[in-house]
């Protein structure tokens, strides 16, 4: 029985769209080969977990060098291990005075629901605003603040008191009161199709939380760790929130995520509480540390960083055809609007089959997401565009 049979067969399927089905054999940098030796380039970086691509060498030997030492001991929290040290503190170095201290989880989803966790016990409010076409995750609470009714509608009941508003719409954001417990937002919206937001409008949301005491959480789970040029996209429109959420690209391809705060906060979620406020087994897990603690050492390089916005200009340069309306977002977190004579699945198809991955958007269905690994060079992005405008004259 081959290994698509058997795929279909014992791993539950995660949509109903077709899948890839690209059979992987190998992967290095930005380039996936399948079991029949054909080689893709990866516009899609795992859905930006994958920012330094695959098998960076300096991300396998921290990898290599520190199950030479231990893999897992022990819960988190419990034991001090100085890869889970050596992590938070250097990403950490980075943050403003008020997120200090983190939380590993496993994923975003987890981050997200810590961060909900937290959010309540500091101030001990329900309601949760979020904002409509959003996602922030696929457990039951990120779910709740998921901004499309149709795709949580089957799991009703979620968490009560949830709220969504329109991004961008400053007039709406009276509706976050006194009662409100916290707001979650993307900085950059990628489900919606990378839409970036009004300077004003986050302003104003900053303002309003500050006022009413609500707690503003950033869920910055695909656009950190350089994937927008900066470390985190916050830095763009300098607005800091009061919880962060991040994961994907945190591990360097390794699993793993976080959510963080004010080292008071974190106090309420950790000894205010009469059993675990908050606990997990494998998060902070010292393989995925070190392997992440190497990733960021490379990425928060000021020149590599540059590189990114280089980068950008690029894909800009390069992915111009009368049928695209529009490339959005920042760095290398772009999205490319098609005409709506376009037919996205086909476009996404012949693609795969010239050797290019892309990936279509939660809820813009003319846009496609241009998101290659943080190392792609200028020929790559070259290849990888005349696979697509080819793709486009189909």
């Amino acid at each position: 029985m081959n290994s698509s049979v058997l795929f279909k067969r014992y791993l539950a399927q995660t949509t109903t769209f077709k899948p890839f089905m690209v059979d992987v054999e190998r992967a290095e940098g930005v380039h996936i080969w399948d079991k029949s030796e054909k080689k893709y380039i990866d516009f899609t970086s795992g859905m930006c977990a994958n920012n330094l691509g695959n098998r960076h060498p300096k991300v396998i030997s921290a990898i290599e060098n520190q199950l030479q030492k231990f893999s897992y001991t022990m819960v988190y929290g419990e034991f001090i291990q100085q890869p889970q040290v050596d992590f938070a503190q250097k990403i950490c170095s980075f943050l403003p005075s008020n997120l200090q201290q983190l939380f590993y989880v496993n994923s975003g989803s987890e981050a997200v629901e810590g961060a909900i966790k937290l959010a309540r016990l500091n101030n001990h409010r329900s309601e949760i605003i979020s904002f409509k076409n959003a996602y922030h995750g696929s457990t039951m609470g990120a779910m709740s603040v998921l901004g499309n009714e149709s795709y949580r509608s089957l799991f009703q009941p979620m968490l009560p008191d949830t709220k969504l508003l329109e991004f961008n719409n400053i007039e709406q954001l009276s509706e976050i009161t006194e009662k409100t417990c916290c707001v979650i937002t993307e900085v950059i919206r990628s489900g919606a199709g990378m839409e970036l937001p009004n300077s004003e409008f986050l302003q104003a949301l900053r303002e309003r939380c500050t006022e009413t005491g609500a707690l503003l959480i950033f869920d910055e789970i695909q656009t950190g760790f350089g994937r927008t040029g900066k470390l985190f996209a916050f830095e763009h429109y300098l607005i800091v929130p009061d919880i962060l959420c991040i994961a994907k690209s945190m591990g360097g391809g390794m699993p793993i995520g976080a959510f963080v705060s004010s080292v008071e906060r974190m106090d309420r979620l950790n000894n205010g509480h009469p059993l675990l406020g908050h606990a997990t087994t494998f998060g902070g897990h010292p393989v995925s540390c070190a392997a992440g603690l190497a990733s960021l050492e490379i990425i928060s390089d000021p020149k590599f960083l540059a590189q990114v916005n280089r980068n950008e200009e690029l894909i800009r340069k390069y992915f111009q055809h009368p049928e695209i309306k529009e490339i959005r977002g920042k760095g290398q977190f772009l999205a490319v609007e098609l005409n709506e004579n376009i037919d996205i699945e086909n476009v996404v198809t012949t693609c795969i089959e010239n050797g290019l991955l892309l990936l279509w958007l939660l809820f813009n269905y003319q846009s496609l997401a241009l998101t290659p690994p943080l190392i792609i060079t200028e020929e790559q992005i070259k290849e990888a565009s005349k696979i697509f405008k080819n793709a486009l004259e189909k």
